[in-house]
């Protein structure tokens, strides 16, 4: 199947079709939670039949894990939008705004991607799953602790010693998610980016012993942003 027509005879590409699937089970589980989520919901929040669904994913097990491995992509695809450069305390702010930015352009993704063992239900047999433990959240995760490394090596984090940069980027990454779960659920905005989230970013590097500098405020400016909003799902049918 290449192809799913719209309502309105339009053909799409599956893969299109496939990503609305995606993003309908993501905000049903985000939302609603475990039990809202079946086969003939999904299809019909992207106006599909179930025989797309199964088409592409095989069942509700396989959709979940492909839904968790999306948003693990996409936050991949973000923070890979920030080279590392000479400066590795603009590069953990840049990784920081980036990260922001991915989950406020994918929040249901990313409610889903830390959703940990209420998934566990769906997926019984997938140990990640009911761990909370994935191989693409370690990837993204290592390019974190690779610049957390980066600027311990260089004496920039004077106060983390001789700790294990992998502990000290989940300190780093404790309070970045906790500040976004924060934003996602309405506590915060976009206006309290130089209020809140830049002070925090500041509090924690100097609590390390990082030199205080305006280098972290022009790094998060210059952060990469999410593409634009993906557009609703049409209504689609199978292609005959």
């Amino acid at each position: 199947m290449s192809e799913v027509s719209t309502a309105s005879g339009k053909a799409v590409p599956a893969a299109a079709v496939r990503t609305r699937l995606l993003e309908a089970a993501a905000r049903l589980l985000a939302q609603e939670g475990p039990k809202a989520l079946t086969a003939r919901r999904v299809a019909a929040e992207v106006g599909a039949s179930t025989m797309v669904l199964y088409t592409h994913f095989g069942g509700m097990p396989e959709l979940v894990r492909a839904v968790v491995d999306e948003g693990f992509e996409r936050l991949a695809a973000m923070l890979a939008d920030v080279p590392p450069s000479g400066d590795p305390l603009a590069d953990l702010a840049r990784l920081a705004a980036a990260y922001r930015a991915n989950a406020l352009a994918n929040p249901n993704l990313y409610a889903v991607m830390f959703g940990g063992s209420v998934l566990a239900e769906i997926c019984p047999d997938d140990q990640e799953i009911r761990t909370g433990r994935f191989t693409e959240g370690a990837g993204t995760f290592g390019v974190l602790v690779e610049a957390t490394g980066r600027a311990m090596s260089a004496g920039l984090l004077p106060g983390a010693g001789d700790a294990d940069p992998a502990d000290v980027s989940a300190q780093l990454w404790s309070a970045l998610h906790g500040y976004v779960m924060l934003e996602l659920g309405g506590h915060f905005t976009a206006a309290d980016e130089e209020t809140v989230f830049l002070p925090l970013l500041r509090t924690l590097a100097v609590g390390l012993g990082a030199p205080v500098s305006d280098g972290m405020a022009d790094a998060i400016r210059t952060a990469p942003q999410p593409a634009s909003e993906p557009e609703p799902a049409q209504p689609a049918q199978p292609a005959e």
